[in-house]
């Protein structure tokens, strides 16, 4: 799996495979952790060097502990990089943004209506797909202008689902 990684103000690609090794901007580097004692502490090797790891969930991503160390992590996995284009979420600032289905599906849930106020990163609907519910975002802080489907609706990609200006 891929996995756009930002530490900092520096983004990394990095793919995870299931024979124990990362690549990390193309670079392989063999790897093991596993959970240790209380939940969120970690045993890491990487390339015959160990760590002790504490990571703990965010509001914004992660909060990763490594010896004295404090790192604010954010992960996005390339499906839902991909989503999130697909949805519009990297549109322009201003003006209006339109959200289209990135793929066909059953609408499960729409948790705005028009006028509503958004903030970039609301989740405004949540779309079915091959039994994967898909949470579709604001791409920035608007108002909804309109909502054009509901529940349990099904919709085809690039339909559009709502627009914000």
């Amino acid at each position: 799996m891929r996995y756009l990684t930002v530490v900092g103000d520096r983004t990394y690609t990095v793919d995870i495979d299931r024979e124990g090794q990362v690549v990390i901007d193309g670079t392989v580097r063999p790897l093991d952790m596993r959970p240790v004692g209380q939940e969120g502490l970690y045993s890491l090797l990487v390339e015959n060097e160990s760590f002790e790891v504490l990571v703990e969930a965010s509001e914004d991503g992660y909060r990763v502990l490594i010896g004295d160390t404090l790192y604010q992590v954010r992960v996005v996995d390339e499906r839902a990089r991909r989503l999130a284009e697909a949805a519009g979420a990297l549109t322009a600032s201003a003006g209006e943004a339109t959200i289209k289905s990135p793929m066909p599906g059953l609408i499960v849930a729409v948790p705005v209506q028009p006028g509503d106020t958004v903030k970039k990163g609301q989740v405004v609907a949540v779309l079915e797909s091959m039994k994967m519910e898909n949470e579709l975002r604001a791409p920035r802080d608007g108002k909804v202008a309109a909502v054009k489907v509901e529940p349990r609706q099904a919709v085809e990609q690039n339909q559009v689902l709502l627009v914000i200006e």
